[in-house]
This record gives C-alpha cells, structure tokens and sequence, in this order.
C-alpha cells in the first residue's frame, strides 16, 4: 500500500490516499448496497482510503447511496477519509424552493449542508469540506466564521476550495486556513499550469487535488483531432514505459512538483488499478513534454 500523504505542511492538512476514489457517478452504478460496498473494499485494498463526494452529487442522491453502504460495516469507516462539497444549488424536485441554479455560501447554507452530509454518510465527522466553486456573492467573513464553527464542533476537520482562481482563493486563506483547491487538469485542459494555480499550491506547499484525471473518459475515446493527438502521444510514452494509456495519463499529473492528488472516478476496479500503477512510474521530463506538446499544438516557447 502506498504511503498516505498530508495535502499541506503550512496548516498540517488531512492526511488523504495519494489517489482519491470519486462517487460522482455512483448514482448511475444501479447497484445494491452490498456491491456498492465491495467496490469501497476494493478501492481501501488497492491504498485508496480517501472518497470524494458533493452534496449534489447524483442530483443528491449519491452520499445516501454511500451511507448505505457504509452502514453494512461500520468498522471501515476507522480506515477511510471522507471528502464532500457544498455550495451549489441546483434546481431539482429534491430541492423544490431552487427556482434557479445557483451558489449559496451563506454560514445557515453551509452549515446545514454538512449536517446533511454527515446524516446521510452515517458519520460523525468529514475529515474535508470543499466550497464546490467561487460564488461571487463569497462574504469571507461569514465562509469562516461557518467554518470555525463547524470545526468547534468537531463536524469538519479541514477545510478547502474547489475551482477557485488564485485570487480567490487568496481572499478565503486570509480569512481562515485552507489545504487545498480542487481543479480541473489534464493534457486537454492546461490552464492551472500556466495561470498561477498550481504555482500558488507550490507557494504555499499545499497538494492540489485534480478532478477529472481523465478527461471525463474524453482522453480514452475522444474521437476528436485534440484528443487523438493526445492519446497517441500517452500511448508513445506507455509502450515504452509498458504500461497503459490511462496509467500514462495519472502518472502525467504526478509528475509536477505540486505533488497533485488525482480523483479518478470509476466503477471499475481495473480502471483504479490502472490509476495507481502510476504511483510507481516516473516520467522524465521529455516523457512529460511531449504529452504537454500534444495537448497544447505546439511545442514549448
């Protein structure tokens, strides 16, 4: 098993498997709760301990699927840590008084979203909490006053941001300390390497999580030039590292200093499998910049 990792030094962040399971899509699965608690065992057998979730995740339905299965063995809630975001409000006959998709960051909102999480996670604490995406009615102060207060009660152990521009989050980290932003990063999304976000996470030695790793499965199948010319350069890499596409491409966000967590996000236990081996490679730095090079359209300035 892989060494766990802690996501920031300067604040003695949560600690969090070095590949995090994502449940976006449980809710699709269709599985019972029994085979929804297999692939949890399965996921804690290959070091992967930390689960993402979102309070809207399948139109608010995934952290009650979880919860179930998580309350058929109570005992392995000990060995895993539970990630969850809020923040978000969508329009849907789960949540009736939504006349429109919008943010809330209101203390009364993110309190009473985490009191949800934990009622349908069958569990007394969330070891991270994540503000879903920058709402542009953020009042900082009031984000951190509900954050102390539900750190007082021993509800939410760490705190983050999801999405956030370095700006932004530089305005929250003032008012209250932060481990980590979650983005969006792959060979065909570039832009946290050269915006600033991934050199903030350096800054401020703090591990940025990575969501979509794979392109929402666009960097596997993608039938368009982009992803194509993608592919072919992580499949270069892969054969003569001998390893897969998918591997290549986990092992492709590894590689940067900021010492990213990935999510990947699959019903396949081979799929995580696959994420993992590329905690064992390591890409050099041509290996790294001919995928960066296909991704981008042209080779570095």
């Amino acid at each position: 098993m892989h060494q766990m990792i802690r996501t920031t030094k300067e604040h003695d962040g949560p600690l969090m498997s070095r590949i995090v399971a994502g449940a976006w899509r449980m809710g699709d699965w269709n599985w019972s709760a029994q085979e929804r608690l297999r692939w949890i065992e399965q996921c804690v057998e290959l070091g992967v301990t930390t689960f993402d979730h979102a309070d809207i995740y399948g139109d608010y339905t995934v952290e009650q699927l979880f919860g179930e299965a998580l309350a058929l063995a109570p005992g392995l809630r000990a060995t895993i840590q539970l990630v969850t975001k809020c923040g978000i409000c969508l329009t849907s006959p789960a949540r009736p008084a939504h006349r429109v998709k919008h943010y809330d960051t209101s203390f009364e909102h993110i309190v009473r979203s985490v009191e949800q999480s934990l009622r349908l996670l069958h569990t007394e604490r969330i070891e991270l909490l994540l503000i879903h995406r920058p709402d542009a009615l953020m009042d900082a102060d009031v984000v951190a006053a509900a954050f102390t207060h539900l750190q007082l009660q021993g509800k939410v152990e760490h705190f983050g941001v999801s999405n956030f521009s370095p700006a932004q989050f530089e305005l929250l980290a003032s008012r209250f300390p932060l481990v980590t932003n979650q983005v969006e990063l792959h060979p065909l999304h570039l832009a946290p390497l050269h915006d600033g976000t991934l050199d903030q996470c350096q800054q401020r030695r703090m591990q940025p999580m990575i969501w979509s790793p794979l392109a929402g499965g666009r960097l596997l199948t993608g039938d368009d030039a982009v992803a194509v010319r993608v592919r072919a350069a992580l499949g270069a890499v892969g054969a003569r590292h001998r390893v897969s596409v998918a591997t290549v491409a986990f092992a492709w966000l590894l590689r940067h200093p900021s010492r990213p967590i990935p999510v990947a996000g699959s019903r396949r236990i081979e799929a995580m499998r696959e994420a993992v081996t590329a905690l064992d490679m390591s890409l050099d730095v041509q290996d790294w910049t001919e995928i960066w090079t296909a991704g981008s359209g042209h080779e570095v300035p």
